[in-house]
This record gives C-alpha cells, sequence and structure tokens, in this order.
C-alpha cells in the first residue's frame, strides 16, 4: 500500500507544478512557430548576429531569460526559438540548443530567485546579493564552457527534432517584428514587471496579493495565451477554429512528454520515501573532506540517486546547515557549492533529462553523451569555482 501512495505522490507532485506549464507552453511555442512569428524572430537574430554567431545570441538569450523564469518554463519557452534556427538553417539540432539550455540550468542551479538557492541562501543565513554575484562569477564561464565550447563535440549527434515547431506558414499572414517579439516573450516580461512592480508595492499588502497572483508561473503562461491568441491568431487573419486545432495538436504534441515527466516523478519519490536519501547523508556525515567539498558531494550523491535539483539541494543544506557553526567558510560559497552538486549528471530519473530527449527526439545515448555530460560538466566546473573563490574571499 505505501508503494501505491508513493507512486500517486510522485506523479502528483511531478506533474503538479509542471503539467499547466508544460501545456500551455506548448500551445504557445505551436502557434508562435505555426504563425511564423519564431521565423520572423530567427531571421532578425541572424541578421544582427549573422550564422556564425548564432549559437552566441541563443546563449545570451537563455542566461537572461534564465534569471527571472523557472527551469521548466524557459526550457518550454526557448525550444521553439531553437527549432526555428535547426528547421530554417539546416544546423545540427544540439549543437544549436545545447548553449542556450546550458544557460537556464545554471540560472536554476547557482542563481536567486530560482527556489532551491533562494531556500539554501535563507537556510544557510546568506546574503542574497552576494551570492547573487559569486554565482554570475561563476555562470558566466561554466555556460562558454559547458554549452559552448563542449556543444562543438556533439555535432555528429543526429537529432530529429519534435515536428511540432516545423512549419510552413503562409507569407502573407506572417506576424511583424514586434508582435513577433512581444507576443514569443511576454511570458519573461510579466514575470520582470511584476518583480519589479513587486519591489514597489511591498508597502501595500493589497496590491502586492494581486501581483503575486499575476506572477504565478501558470498564470503568466494563462494570461500569455491569452493574449497570443489574439495578437497571432485573430490580427494575423485565423478563425478562431484554426487557432484552436493549432492548440490541440500541440497537446497531442506533448502527452507522452507528460507521462513519461510523471514516470520519473514516481521513481525519484519510491527513492525519497523508501529513506534512501536519509541513509546516504547518514553515511557522508562522518567524511573528512573540506567543508564546500562535502556540500557539493552531498548534493551530487543525492542528485544522482533522486534526480530532482531542488530536493538535491535542500536535502543537502539540511545535513551542512548544522555544520556551519564550526566550518569557516563563507555561507554565499556553500550556497554555490551545494547548488554546483545539485546539478550533477542528470539522468533517467530527473524530469529534465526526458523534456531535452523526447524534445529533441534522441537515444537515451545520445542524451547521456550531450545532456548529462553538459550537466556534469557545469557541475564540476562550479565546485572549481567556487574553491577558486575560497581562497580570496573570508567568512
Amino acid at each position: 500500500m505505501d508503494i501505491t501512495k508513493s507512486l500517486s505522490k510522485g506523479i502528483g507532485d511531478t506533474l503538479g507544478s509542471l503539467v499547466i506549464i508544460i501545456i500551455l507552453g506548448a500551445m504557445l511555442g505551436k502557434l508562435v512557430a505555426e504563425t511564423g512569428a519564431a521565423q520572423t524572430i530567427s531571421s532578425f537574430m541572424m541578421k544582427i548576429f549573422g550564422e556564425k554567431y548564432i549559437r552566441w545570441a541563443l546563449m545570451t538569450t537563455g542566461f537572461i531569460v534564465g534569471i527571472p523564469l523557472f527551469y521548466n518554463v524557459g526550457f518550454v519557452l526557448m525550444i521553439p526559438l531553437i527549432f526555428t534556427v535547426v528547421y530554417q538553417f539546416k544546423l545540427p539540432a544540439v549543437y544549436i540548443g545545447l548553449p542556450m539550455l546550458a544557460s537556464l540550468s545554471v540560472t536554476h542551479g547557482f542563481l536567486p530567485p530560482h527556489p532551491s538557492p533562494v531556500a539554501l541562501v535563507a537556510q544557510l543565513h546568506a546574503d542574497m546579493g552576494i551570492t547573487l554575484v559569486y554565482g554570475l562569477l561563476l555562470a558566466i564561464p561554466s555556460i562558454i564552457i559547458a554549452g559552448l565550447f563542449y556543444s562543438n563535440t556533439l555535432k555528429d549527434i543526429t537529432a530529429t527534432p519534435l515536428q511540432i515547431f516545423k512549419s510552413d506558414p503562409s507569407e502573407k499572414r506572417i506576424p511583424g517584428k514586434a508582435n513577433s517579439f512581444l507576443t514569443a516573450l511576454l511570458p519573461v516580461l510579466l514575470l520582470i514587471g511584476t518583480s519589479l512592480l513587486s519591489l514597489g508595492m511591498k508597502q501595500n499588502p493589497a496590491v502586492q496579493n494581486i501581483i503575486n497572483f499575476i506572477a504565478d508561473p501558470s498564470i503568466v503562461m494563462l494570461l500569455s495565451i491569452l493574449v497570443a491568441t489574439f495578437t497571432l491568431g485573430i490580427l494575423t487573419g485565423r478563425t478562431m477554429k484554426e487557432v484552436m486545432n493549432i492548440y490541440g495538436d500541440a497537446v497531442k504534441d506533448v502527452a507522452m512528454i507528460l507521462l513519461i515527466i510523471g514516470g520519473s516523478g514516481v521513481l525519484k519519490q519510491v527513492l525519497t520515501d523508501s529513506g534512501v536519501s536519509n541513509e546516504i547523508a547518514r553515511v557522508l556525515q562522518g567524511w573528512q573532506v573540506h567543508p564546500l567539498i562535502l556540500g557539493w558531494l552531498i548534493a551530487a550523491i543525492i542528485r544522482v540517486c533522486l534526480g530532482s535539483a531542488t530536493i538535491a539541494g535542500l536535502t543537502a543544506v539540511g545535513i551542512i546547515a548544522p555544520m556551519m557553526a564550526h566550518i569557516h567558510v563563507h555561507p554565499s560559497l556553500m550556497v554555490l557549492a551545494i547548488g554546483a552538486g545539485s546539478l550533477m549528471f542528470s539522468h533517467v530519473n530527473d524530469s529534465g533529462f526526458w523534456l531535452f530527449k523526447e524534445y529533441f527526439n534522441l537515444s537515451i545515448k545520445q542524451t547521456i553523451r550531450s545532456w548529462s555530460m553538459m550537466e556534469s560538466i557545469i557541475s564540476v566546473l562550479g565546485l572549481i569555482g567556487v574553491m577558486l573563490l575560497n581562497f580570496f574571499i573570508q567568512k
């Protein structure tokens, strides 16, 4: 009976926060692709940066977008842009997409306001601003090496991305640049705007509550879909029936992805409920290693066992926090060490692994070679960066 409870809880906890975002994100992405908005965006970017530097453009976009967005939201929003470049310019999908997704991953693991770094900052009594500055110092070289340089070795991976974002829109109905950019980036603009408004409305609880409601990722995606239905659908001459058909196709395209992610949640929950993480923690607490390396190692092993970067970070900090009074390391560096460890070797029990595999239509072997290795490189580089900073920064 406990196993069936773990199954239900694993599916519910994993899909509960993701299913609305993934489905609405797929609908928005499909509409952006089918109407030609993504084609307009990618053509404009290629004119500015040129085909030679398009990966730098995508990587920078991923980093900027990744700071305010939750990882899964950013992933779903950026995928249409990656695939549009892939289809339009016939470039290798993994080679093009990995730098942008590396940016999203680094911001998810290292930088506030993402859930895990924020929780780590609170529990270790670190300074949010200092942690963000140190995190940026680690993030930029990690993204360039793990995303840009490492992806140069992956040109030979033959990937056939989902056809969901491939389109041949009618030229007369392609939206303009301003419409395309504003609609595609509306979720980002809403999140950034509500964050700024929230800072100025701290003294007004009623307005603050409204802003917090609008800033919820599910509400942001719902508002974005409502606006996109009008700006990219009705205004470009499409009927409501045409727009609804696009949305219906998008939901069908991601149904299997949702089931696979739900399966990874079951595996994670069974491992958690069986006490695996507590057993690992008990063993590791007796290890005689540098505190920063220990924090990284605990998070890394829990991440490999359980799949979730957030759970790995929160579990590791629960073990490390009581030790902080007796060790002489800067709390912001411990936040980053644990954050880096929580990104280590994403594999089959991580929803991000399956998102990448299914969207890019890769084999498990190809996904491990590209996605898992990219995550591992970021994790190791993060630890190296933390240890280097530790030489110059005193508690």
